[in-house]
């Protein structure tokens, strides 16, 4: 593998410890991706698993079947929703037997996927949080799936709008989504309504609205407004809604002037207030979603992933809306894609999991509705199963409108690197109330010299 590959991912193993525990930042497990901190149904495990064996099976299964190996990153619930997928797949047909397993994290499968290549024992397909898949693309690990689309009869139009942008490198299409998710705007309308307030839909409004919901009692805040996990997702989200960009266009340097101090500000004006509760880094997104479920905190920036288990947990009239905006709409995508692994001795069987799982219902659909993830392809978004299912809960339907904004917000060889230290940034602004300027300018700094490497 390239040099450039081993460094980031050197730095992806150091920075797996810097968040505790999804997903994705994104998102059960904690990354750090920059795509939401969030509970189980998340991108990744709620709950410990055993550490997984990087040695692939037998290319020939039970019964002369051949064996296909599947690494990924969903544990608790959504690991079993996966589990169950793979096991309707092997009975579906004889020849192929799909072996999944879990790998950890975002972070640990990335770098146990590198580990795997270089010795060349590697699976056949392999789950990748979107922002890590550009660096494995410039090593020519992930093969390119322009043709097997064509036997299938596919193309990269068939997919939803809004998640192939982590897609296609070097003009080889080395990944497809799968279990994708954004930012969104959960709201306890009950509280809302008791006050008189309506769904805020931009800033301005989010201020007032989030303001109106504190209780304080003496120097104690028993109810705050707003609240969001510790992650680059959110701050990310609002650079682009001030009509800011993460990253320039030519890949050198941030591509904000003020956008992100405005960021910044707005959040520390209402944390100041009590409007905003910016909860631990520990665990923070079970923290945010236990403040928002039990009505001590009215609103929530979290991801889509958690819809389903805020549907069964709030006892109130729960909605969902667009993250509000600042100079426009925008939202930045989280969550996995699926490739097919260059290394792979397999790569028609595998292929035949991978059509398999995009293309028939009791496949991505399935695990989509059983999930809460985003529906991936045209076909699923048009199934008469997800309009039934938006029919019974409309906040899935807002999260998939939402698209229409999507942005691909850190779509760079050094994401991991930049993003450690867009984290030290956060933690000295949010919670060491740090200057913002002079802690954006450091981190300025610090962009500009990772990538330069």
């Amino acid at each position: 593998m390239k040099k450039k590959l081993s460094t980031v991912l050197m730095a992806t193993a150091m920075l797996s410890g810097v968040l505790a525990g999804c997903g994705g930042g994104g998102g059960g497990a904690q990354s750090s991706s920059g795509t939401g901190s969030t509970p189980a149904p998340a991108p990744a495990a709620s709950t410990p698993a055993p550490a997984a064996s990087t040695t692939p099976a037998p290319a020939a299964g039970s019964g002369g079947k051949v064996t296909v190996n599947f690494w990924h990153s969903l544990g608790g619930k959504n690991g079993e929703y996966i589990d169950a997928m793979i096991k309707r797949f092997n009975e579906s047909q004889s020849k192929v037997q799909v072996v999944g397993t879990f790998q950890g994290s975002y972070d640990e499968m990335v770098t146990k996927l590198q580990q795997a290549v270089a010795a060349k024992s590697g699976p056949d397909v392999a789950m990748l949080e979107r922002a890590y898949i550009q660096m494995f693309a410039d090593s020519d690990v992930l093969e390119d799936m322009t043709p097997f689309l064509k036997k299938s009869n596919m193309s990269a139009d068939d997919f939803t709008q809004g998640l192939m942008g982590h897609s296609v490198f070097n003009k080889k299409l080395v990944s497809l989504p799968f279990n994708r998710s954004t930012p969104i705007l959960h709201i306890n309308k009950t509280m809302l309504d008791e006050k008189g307030l309506a769904i805020p839909k931009t800033w301005d409004d989010l201020k007032k609205v989030a303001n109106a919901l504190v209780v304080k009692e003496g120097n104690e805040y028993k109810r705050y407004g707003l609240t969001m996990p510790y992650d680059t997702w959110y701050p990310i989200a609002m650079i682009y809604e001030a009509k800011g960009k993460f990253f320039n266009d030519a890949g050198t340097s941030v591509g904000y002037t003020t956008e992100a101090a405005k960021t910044f500000q707005f959040l520390k004006d209402m944390q100041n207030t009590g409007a905003l509760y910016y909860p631990p880094a520990q665990d923070s997104g079970n923290i945010a979603n236990t403040m928002f479920t039990s009505g001590k905190v009215g609103m929530m920036f979290q991801s889509t992933g958690t819809i389903g288990s805020l549907v069964d947990n709030a006892k109130f009239d729960y909605v969902t809306a667009f993250m509000p905006m600042d100079q426009v709409y925008a939202t930045p995508t989280g969550g996995a894609n699926v490739s097919l692994m260059s290394g792979s001795k397999n790569k028609d069987a595998a292929w035949e999991f991978m059509s398999w799982a995009m293309t028939d219902p009791k496949g991505g659909l399935q695990f989509v509705l059983d999930s809460g993830y985003l529906p991936f392809t045209k076909k699923m978004v048009e199934s008469q199963q997800i309009k039934d299912q938006w029919a019974k809960q409309p906040a899935r339907k807002v999260a998939y409108d939402q698209l229409q904004y999507a942005t691909d917000s850190n779509k760079h060889v050094a994401w991991t690197q930049v993003n450690q230290e867009f984290l030290k940034a956060i933690q000295a602004i949010m919670y060491d109330n740090k200057d913002v300027n002079a802690t954006l300018d450091t981190f300025k700094k610090e962009t500009e010299r990772i990538m330069k490497q």
